[in-house]
């Protein structure tokens, strides 16, 4: 019987050979069938990607639901991407796409009521729309800019440096700084980098992260190595400056878990790097400013507390807790000329408050109603702060917030999409609990007159890991969903932070099953609160998220109508050996190690399909140009679903060219991407997705 999807019959996959390449590991026998298809150099693997890639094509375009996606998207999607901005001495950063720009540009204005005047636009640079802007960092003058550009989504980033009042080019150039940091002082620079291809063996210029010194104009060959040298080469080494340029903050991050941090004294480099924190199991992050260190830390203070100390004396035992920590979690925090803003969660979504010096005097920055920001940014030598503020159906808006008032000033709003009307969408926050009696919160999004019949359209997704919250940003694809009258939910699963770091290590680790028990029991409970049933619940999750669909895939299938799984990891056995996923060890654990391999091999969604059960239709998709989660996983995994013998199995692998995890992709590649993965999961669980929809435009 062929396989159809709604009414498109999908041809056959094509032929994939199996390898049955055996390991021993740890003495267990791992057979691991689909080997070859890691080496995506050989033109065999492209040959079959491409044969895929055309299968898929061939099933999805076809659906009657991707034409009506594709348009609203684009309309959900063209709102753009507003980041946070950056008030410095004087002038005001950010970037912002707007409409049908492909890639955000950097704009500066030199006051909160002057216009925005583009810096940096990967636009005019790339007409194709396949450069990024990674990051930037201003000098503390505001008198110039160093960022980062890279081709492609692969985040590859080349360091620039432009003159801020004249737009003039500096002429720098260092590559090999991807993710970097960037820390200004008088003539030059800090900033972190990675080694070149051929410096150190094959696959290790993802790793030994350094950081160095640069005095502008000078050749980079000749930079000094300042920090990491003598560090595991999967420390993730940082830095930043104070205000004055007088004092240096080196931090080595050892996962999510922990950070060694050292202070230096350029006016006294004989006294070499002070410790200020290294080996306890916690992590800090902050700057020194005005002589003392202002840190984050949740060193015996799993919410997180607020802490300071002189510079002169810097360590632990000089610490004084500024901020106490509290029933809600310290999620940021920046320091300004007098005052600290610090940024928390309650009950996943934010708080903005600020207080003086000392903890007190605490005045609490009004929102426009309950929502999410991601970070705050504070000007040192003055009384601003920059925020940005969003919900699932708000686009971002940004905010420049005086801290000594409390008044916030709208600095950039971008467009409301036509026909999205917030005041027919309800946000509800909902209580569940786990397998072991844990409770665990949820988001529910729908529209206002979508009630719990048994039979709503229901897309499920999360994240569960490496202390990341999952708050309400906008989401153009959750919206789409939502007002075609379906339900979308969000639960904060354990593995994020937006319980502390017991929430986190509850999730971490040999606890990484509870992450996928809470998600399974949301499934469930949607189900018996009455919302859904199986046969409409789709699931989706990227990143981390792509392992969590892909356990729930594996562990529970009968639960689900439909699962997207995008840039996953599924080869748990296998994948510290790839791209840069040695820095995730500390979350994940490794093979490696005999304890650690028997928690890995128990989940694994690679090593746990098993032959003769009913598996739902999976749609993989992934990226050759991504340098984070190597694309052999999706590979992999969509090879060994197809060789199953259910004749009715519907398993499509989509492999993206000039594209990478998904940081930096064009409107155009998103609203491509996006319209094949919500038509495919509207097409298993009904959706209805048409004029007669909320699509329509108003």
């Amino acid at each position: 019987m062929p396989r159809t999807l709604k009414v498109v019959t999908i041809p056959p996959p094509p032929a994939t050979p199996r390898s049955d390449v055996v390991d021993i590991v740890h003495g267990e026998r791992i057979t691991d069938p689909y080997r070859w298809l890691e080496d995506d150099r050989s033109d065999r693997v492209k040959d079959w990607t491409d044969r895929q890639n055309a299968r898929t094509r061939a099933a999805l375009d076809r659906l009657p639901e991707r034409r009506f996606l594709a348009a609203r998207l684009r309309e959900l999607l063209s709102v753009g991407l507003l980041s946070t901005p950056r008030p410095i001495a004087g002038r005001i950063f950010h970037t912002r796409r707007e409409g049908e720009q492909k890639q955000a540009v950097l704009y500066v204005r030199d006051g909160v009521s002057d216009p925005d005047r583009a810096l940096v636009d990967p636009n005019a640079l790339d007409p194709a729309g396949l450069t990024t802007l990674d990051w930037y960092y201003p000098s503390q003058d505001a008198r110039y800019v160093a960022y980062g550009l890279s081709h492609g989504g692969d985040e590859l980033s080349t360091l620039r440096v432009i003159e801020v009042a004249t737009g003039r080019d500096a002429g720098e150039r260092i590559s090999h700084t991807q993710r970097s940091t960037v820390a200004w002082v008088e003539g030059g620079f800090y900033y972190s980098f990675h080694p070149a291809p051929g410096a150190v063996p094959a696959g290790d210029e993802n790793y030994h992260r350094r950081v160095a010194f640069h005095r502008l104009g000078a050749d980079p060959a000749r930079d000094l190595v300042v920090f990491g040298e003598d560090r595991a080469k999967e420390d993730i080494n940082t830095v930043v400056v104070s205000p004055d340029g007088r004092w240096v903050l080196f931090s080595a991050w050892i996962g999510w878990v922990r950070t060694d941090v050292y202070l230096h004294d350029r006016e006294h480099p004989e006294r070499g790097l002070v410790t200020v924190m290294e080996g306890e199991d916690a992590v800090a992050d902050g700057a020194p400013d005005r002589g003392r260190i202002w840190l984050r830390t949740n060193l015996d203070a799993p919410n997180y507390r607020i802490v300071s100390a002189p510079c002169e004396r810097p360590g632990m035992d000089a610490w004084e807790t500024v901020i106490a920590e509290g029933e809600h979690v310290i999620e940021g925090f920046d320091t300004t000329r007098e005052r600290l803003a610090v940024l928390r969660l309650a009950g996943a979504t934010s708080r903005l408050a600020t207080y003086d010096r000392t903890g007190r005097e605490q005045r609490e920055i009004a929102l426009p109603s309950l929502g999410a920001i991601e970070l705050v940014q504070g000007d040192a030598d003055a009384d601003l702060v920059g925020y940005t503020f969003q919900t699932f159906t708000q686009p971002p808006i940004a905010f420049i917030a005086n801290v000594r008032t409390g008044e916030s000033t709208e600095l950039v709003r971008l467009r409301a999409p036509d026909g999205l009307d917030p005041s027919r969408i309800t946000v509800e926050q909902t209580t569940y609990r786990s397998h072991d009696r844990t409770e665990v919160t949820m988001f529910l999004v729908h529209r206002s007159d979508v009630r719990p019949t048994g039979d709503v359209p229901t897309l499920l997704t999360g994240y569960g890991g490496f202390n990341v919250s999952r708050t309400p940003l906008y989401s153009a694809g959750a919206a789409a969903w939502v007002e075609s009258g379906g339900l979308f939910a969000l639960p904060n699963l354990r593995g994020g932070g937006e319980y502390g770091e017991r929430w986190h290590r509850a999730g971490m680790l040999g606890n990484k099953q509870n992450v996928f028990e809470d998600f399974h029991r949301a499934a469930e409970t949607l189900v018996a609160n009455g919302w859904t049933e199986a046969r409409r619940l789709a699931i989706s999750g990227g990143s981390n998220g792509g392992l969590l669909v892909g356990a729930a895939l594996t562990q529970r299938p009968e639960l689900f109508a439909a699962v997207v799984c995008a840039v996953p990891l599924l080869d748990m056995l296998r994948y510290q050996n790839f791209r840069i996923a040695r820095f995730w060890i500390p979350e994940y654990g490794s093979a490696e190690d005999p304890e650690q391999m028997r928690w890995l091999r128990a989940y694994s969604p690679y090593h746990n399909v098993r032959p003769g059960t009913r598996y739902p239709p999976v749609l993989f998709t992934t990226a050759e140009g991504d340098t984070r989660v190597d694309p052999m996983h999706a590979r992999k995994m969509a090879a060994l679903l197809q060789a199953q013998e259910d004749p009715n199995a519907i398993v499509l692998l989509r492999v993206d060219r000039d594209a990478g995890h998904g940081i930096g992709k064009p409107l155009d590649k998103q609203v491509e991407d996006f319209a094949d993965q919500y038509a495919f999961l509207a097409s298993l669980t009904g959706l209805a997705v048409n004029e007669t929809a909320m699509l329509a435009r108003r």
